[in-house]
């Protein structure tokens, strides 16, 4: 499947039924263009089975609790509306993006509380995330935008109104030539990629940021087990961006972008080494069991 997303063959689940693709439409009053109103998923399927779906349905619910709304539909609901885009499109592979949000109704202005909470979820064939940098390793620039203060914004919400910062800072960097973008939070403190968390390896351990500034993603904790398991030992901690040059290895974790190896970040260095290779290989693995 090529070409804008919004001219292609196939259907999409929009409020309970499938639908022409190219008649899931919304009205240009829809709340959630103005205000933000809408939360997400973003989810892969692996020769037939979604990875972690439960985990990512029950997320979808908690995310819009947390931006004042109520999705009207069961995680049940959530999972069967999932299979039945996927079976429609005749897809056995490939990315599912489940989305609900505040739609056009009586109110048009910041408060929306009498207008319809919408969902839809569509899905798509996608590859790497980051392309070749699967096997070479990114190369990420440093955002000038942070992530925001909890007290500002819901961080553990995967809201759509908390991606305009990394829209902006991936565009920065996809002018200079990079991938991506790390970012800092509101205290300086190093946090993630643009929709990535992000690891450092150091002497055989790893460290990543803790999570409370921006979302504890479903992989990143995934990973974080599997490391475990690994007998590795993991320090969940703040990291100062002095730091980066200490560490030898690094990458991201995230659905779209899966274990990614980051190959530099701004004038910082990593090799793509045996615990990030081993990391990729299980996870890879693991996704298909």
């Amino acid at each position: 499947m090529a070409g804008s997303y919004e001219d292609r063959d196939g259907k999409i689940w929009l409020d309970g039924q499938l639908v022409e693709w190219r008649d899931a439409q919304v009205h240009i009053l829809t709340h959630a263009m103005h205000y933000a109103s809408s939360v997400f998923e973003g989810e892969r399927c692996y020769e037939g089975k979604i990875f972690k779906s439960r985990e990512h349905s029950e997320r979808l619910i908690k995310s819009g609790q947390l931006v004042d709304f109520e999705i009207p539909y069961t995680v049940d609901e959530i999972e069967a509306a999932k299979q039945a885009a996927l079976d429609a499109n005749g897809l056995k592979d490939a990315y599912v993006r489940a989305v609900a949000w505040r739609g056009a109704g009586n109110d048009m202005g910041v408060a929306s509380r009498g207008n319809p909470v919408r969902m839809a979820v569509a899905v798509w064939a996608w590859g790497n995330y980051y392309g070749d940098a699967k096997m070479k390793g990114a190369k990420l620039d440093i955002a000038k935008w942070r992530r925001p203060d909890p007290a500002t914004a819901p961080s553990q919400a995967k809201a759509a109104g908390l991606y305009m910062i990394a829209t902006m800072s991936k565009h920065a960097a996809e002018d200079k030539g990079c991938s991506d973008a790390m970012m800092f939070d509101y205290r300086g403190y190093i946090a993630e990629a643009t929709g990535a968390n992000i690891f450092f390896v150091k002497d055989g351990e790893v460290h990543t940021p803790t999570p409370d500034a921006f979302l504890n993603g479903i992989t990143r904790q995934t990973v974080i087990d599997m490391l475990k398991e690994k007998g590795i030992k993991v320090n969940e901690r703040h990291i100062m961006p002095e730091e980066l040059e200490s560490f030898e290895q690094c990458w991201l974790t995230g659905t779209a972008a899966e274990v990614t190896p980051v190959g530099q970040i701004g004038d910082y260095n990593f090799e793509v080494g045996a615990l990030t290779r081993d990391i990729s290989e299980s996870y890879e693995k693991l996704v298909r069991s």
